[in-house]
């Protein structure tokens, strides 16, 4: 923790009054030196008055509430904007649902110890697991991971996962205020940015965990704007390196 300057987890909430208390508290114990913010896009169902109340205990945790929930991409460039200007080292994305393990937290961290730019908590490789999902959720997360992989030419297997730790560097460079992708494509055009780069990333295996209460925010509009993005993304890759190509072909012919 030291060798790594402080750590900021981001935790993103919605409506998740049940959670906040125990995945604020798990984190806590789990890295003692860490800070937590709960950034809170106006919860009625007062997800928001109850980390305050958490953080009025606490001198770790901090509370930023938004008026609106404006997605999930706009929660986490909010929490990276308070963090950053406050001097925290390393920051991590971590869902409020208790589906990313507080105990596991240490291992996503130590995979910057590795010298990474980018440690990714990975469902899809050696050692990684989903408990409790139904089948057609690890066929949509395989296969979009397996779409991404292919149309982007992204070499990480889990790059829809939102359990990571970024170096503020790695922020810093990949523009993060930037980033216009608002649901769950946010983290996959985080990993393609940090991949364009030249930044490095490290998967490390966590197991993740299908929420035991509240309701999840994953809609058929979120699945959508991951799918179109991805494709765009991918087509403007490939025109980049038909471009490439016929220029470097000109540049030979010329050379005769």
């Amino acid at each position: 923790m030291t060798d790594r300057g402080p750590v900021l987890v981001v935790i993103p909430t919605y409506d998740e009054v049940d959670n906040v208390e125990p995945v604020v508290r798990g984190v806590r114990a789990a890295v003692p030196g860490a800070d937590v913010l709960v950034v809170d896009d106006g919860s009625p169902d007062g997800t928001g008055d109850r980390a305050e109340a958490l953080a009025a205990t606490d001198p770790h945790v901090h509370v930023l509430h938004r008026q609106d929930k404006a997605g999930l991409g706009a929660a986490y460039r909010a929490g990276f904007g308070w963090g950053l200007p406050r001097g925290y080292a390393v920051l991590v994305e971590m869902d409020a649902d208790l589906s990313h393990q507080p105990h596991q937290l240490p291992a996503v961290l130590a995979g910057l110890d590795t010298g990474a730019d980018l440690s990714l908590g990975s469902r899809w490789i050696r050692g990684g697991a989903v408990r409790n999902w139904p089948r057609h959720r690890r066929w949509l997360s395989r296969g979009g991971n397996a779409y991404v992989r292919l149309v982007l030419g992204v070499p990480v297997h889990d790059a829809t996962g939102g359990f990571r730790a970024l170096r503020r560097g790695t922020l810093e460079v990949i523009g993060i205020d930037q980033v216009a992708s608002q649901g769950y494509c946010f983290q996959v055009d985080v990993v393609r940015r940090v991949v364009a780069a030249g930044l490095s990333t490290v998967e490390v295996p966590i197991e993740f965990v299908e929420r035991e209460r509240g309701y999840s925010k994953m809609d058929a509009a979120i699945v959508a704007e991951a799918l179109w993005r991805v494709s765009a993304w991918g087509a403007a890759r490939l025109a980049g390196a038909v471009v490439s190509r016929a220029r470097s072909g000109i540049n030979r012919l010329q050379e005769r």
